[in-house]
């Protein structure tokens, strides 16, 4: 397991004091990779509105503002950036269902085991896969993850890296994780000859992967640059695992 190369420049993604001066120079509100009006879909078939969500590395994201918007009730923000996290706190402190702190995902032992329902990843394993000792950075925060979820959540981890980079990390026998697999295309995405991407039913439809968690070696890629996302369900370890259902057709 190594660190993601190809995909990563010469910023530090797992340093708060890249992500500070980050912040300082645009404090203007940025979703990383897909909006929540692509990923509703998924969030509202997997995550309960009552659930206890946390959100790990939300930066200065709309994703838990559109959430409440949509019914959600109780969502925690956890960001390394202290400048991010003030000025969230600021931005939404009339907004109770939405609480910010400063924390870094490698060590969020302030939290109780199982103390959250869903933890939502939009990049955060990314950056840290981007950044020093990324192999263990990963491994830390992914520990953490399991111990955070109740038994029956999900870590809901949209993502740049394919199964064969992110399987090796996610499949660890320690989390119990029932892993499903989506993919969509990157935000305005078209065809070649300029039609639009596939359906959003489309997306909605788990990719079957091989024995090995991987995409099937004859699996084509409709846009190169897709994201994909990882449904992680963390199993009761005495309770078979289930097999997994179609997404609800009804929250498109």
């Amino acid at each position: 397991m190594q660190r993601d190369v190809s995909s990563c420049n010469t910023y530090n993604y797992g340093d708060a004091l890249y992500w500070d001066a980050r912040y300082v120079q645009d404090a203007l509100s940025f979703d990383w990779y897909q909006r929540y009006s692509s990923l509703r879909p998924f969030v509202r078939s997997f995550v309960p509105t009552c659930s206890r969500v946390l959100m790990v590395g939300c930066g200065n994201s709309l994703m838990s503002e559109d959430m409440v918007k949509d019914g959600y009730e109780d969502i925690m923000n956890v960001d390394i950036s202290s400048v991010a996290i003030e000025m969230m706190q600021t931005k939404y402190a009339s907004v109770p269902q939405l609480k910010y702190m400063q924390m870094d995902v490698r060590d969020m032992s302030y939290f109780a085991d199982d103390s959250f329902d869903t933890v939502i990843d939009k990049g955060t394993l990314d950056s840290l896969m981007c950044g020093c000792d990324a192999p263990l950075s990963a491994t830390r925060m992914l520990g953490e993850v399991s111990r955070l979820i109740k038994p029956g959540g999900t870590y809901f981890l949209i993502t740049y890296g394919d199964p064969k980079v992110r399987m090796p990390y996610l499949t660890r026998s320690a989390y119990n994780w029932k892993i499903s697999l989506y993919i969509i295309p990157r935000p305005g995405f078209k065809r070649p000859g300029g039609s639009c991407s596939s359906s959003e039913k489309s997306c909605l439809e788990a990719i079957p992967v091989t024995s090995e968690g991987m995409l099937p070696h004859d699996y084509v890629l409709e846009d190169p640059d897709s994201h994909f996302i990882y449904i992680c369900n963390k199993m009761d370890e005495d309770v078979a695992q289930l097999p997994s259902y179609p997404l609800m057709e009804d929250v498109l």
